[in-house]
């Protein structure tokens, strides 16, 4: 056991902890016996306080791979395991994750935790749809759930933000691939109108999400690049590749410092969207790119929240149900391009059908959905709570795995048939923010 500061990937906000980082599961109701309240973290990578309070209990020392059927393509292993290990295991026996983020440096305890999506959950859902069963520690004892057994604490659990119990091991279904390749399609879009046509007219790629520029006014609002993808096959990269089933490169450049608070302003935002933009010359680009560049194009750089300051950052991300998507979209880029606190790093997504029915606290649900990146300040603070207005008026909701600064209201509008009250010794400081 030992303290420290500890802060999740946005460096917003910061709590002194007592930390334990147990290696033995079947050790773990001991090690924790003595603490009253705590909550589980894995790789830290969420955004905001869903992961904090002042007892830890880090999952990254329950790290083992437990089975692996390679016939079925079934994994089990324990919470602590990176999405990244995994890959390094399983993409040469032709699998991929079912679902996954825009980092593969996350827990898989934390994807469970979280219900993480990605760029396909409009055709294969989120990472819920693809959880076979779960061990869990609770406060009545280690339990073994699924969508037969103990239901009610599977259910509870996924996108339950850690707060049933300590997630010991996952078992999940992976994805057959016949090469680590994507084959990619991107398309410039003027503007917002044209970014939602797009979506639209390209419903059925397995994979899409548009970077949008998140500054530009007048006509030009809402101009975006339309990445789609697709598992490349074996045929489509004969005589181009002999690597066909490559692994992410262990390799990153490092940030090794917190940058200054006044490098991200409107004009090097600016800059940076209108190189972003114009570096594609063609209106539509097609072309073959390894996956870990189109799903984690960020991951290249270790330690990038540093950009932000040491002030830190909170990303907020929103969705807006399909029917009010359109108008909605609408109103919040003109809330931000008329407040000019542009988020440097925007991403655009179309969810599918809900998974409540998996998950009470699932985040998507059928519609449109926009990830910003804001430096932590007072004008972003406002700013934010407008959009909150706006959100609600629409039926949207929020992140929880991003949220750091949602109010308590905010919250029950969003999700209003979940309950989510402090039961037990497993809470949060997002919990006792949002209860």
């Amino acid at each position: 056991m030992y303290k420290k500061i500890v802060q999740n990937w946005g460096n917003y906000p910061a709590v002194e902890a007592e930390l334990i980082e147990p290696y033995d599961q079947d050790r773990l109701a001991a090690d924790i016996q003595d603490w009253q309240s705590l909550i589980a973290r894995g790789n830290g990578r969420c955004y905001g306080d869903s992961a904090l309070q002042s007892h830890i209990v880090s999952t990254l020392g329950m790290n083992k791979f437990l089975a692996f059927d390679r016939e079925k393509g079934i994994l089990r292993c324990e919470s602590g395991v990176l999405l990244s290990d995994i890959l390094d295991l399983v993409v040469p026996e032709g699998f991929f994750l079912p679902v996954t983020p825009g980092t593969k440096f996350i827990t898989l305890g934390g994807a469970v935790a979280s219900n993480v999506h990605g760029k396909n959950h409009h055709s294969e859902g989120a990472f819920a749809s693809h959880v076979l069963d779960l061990s869990i520690l609770t406060d009545d004892g280690p339990r073994l759930c699924s969508r037969t057994e103990n239901r009610d604490l599977f259910i509870a659990t996924i996108g339950g933000m850690g707060t049933t119990g300590i997630i010991t091991a996952v078992t999940i279904s992976l994805k057959r691939i016949e090469t680590s390749y994507i084959r990619q399609k991107s398309i410039k879009a003027a503007n917002l109108e044209e970014i939602l046509d797009l979506f639209e007219e390209y419903n059925d790629p397995t994979y899409s999400v548009a970077w949008i520029d998140c500054l530009k006014k007048g006509p030009s609002m809402g101009r975006s690049i339309l990445m789609l993808g697709e598992h490349a096959t074996r045929e489509e990269l004969q005589g181009r590749r002999t690597d066909l089933l490559k692994v992410h490169p262990s390799r990153q450049l490092n940030i090794p410092f917190f940058f200054p608070d006044f490098t991200l302003n409107s004009l090097s935002i600016g800059i940076f969207n209108w190189l972003f933009y114009h570096k594609q010359t063609a209106r539509i680009k097609e072309s073959l790119i390894h996956y870990d560049p189109f799903f984690y194009p960020l991951d290249i750089l270790h330690n990038w929240n540093r950009i932000y300051g040491k002030s830190g950052f909170t990303q907020y991300q929103f969705v807006i149900p399909l029917e009010a998507g359109r108008e909605g979209m609408k109103r919040i880029m003109h809330e931000i391009t008329n407040s000019g606190q542009g988020s440097f790093l925007a991403v655009l997504k179309k969810f599918g059908h809900s998974d409540e029915a998996v998950s009470p606290l699932s985040f998507p649900m059928e519609g449109y959905t926009l990830a910003l990146d804001f430096k932590v300040s007072r004008d972003v603070f406002t700013l934010l709570d407008r959009l909150d207005e706006i959100v609600l008026a629409y039926q949207g909701r929020l992140y929880l795995a991003k949220d750091a600064r949602m109010s308590k209201d905010t919250f029950r509008q969003s999700y209003p048939s979940s309950v989510w009250t402090a039961p037990g010794r497993f809470v949060s400081s997002q919990l006792k923010r949002l209860s």
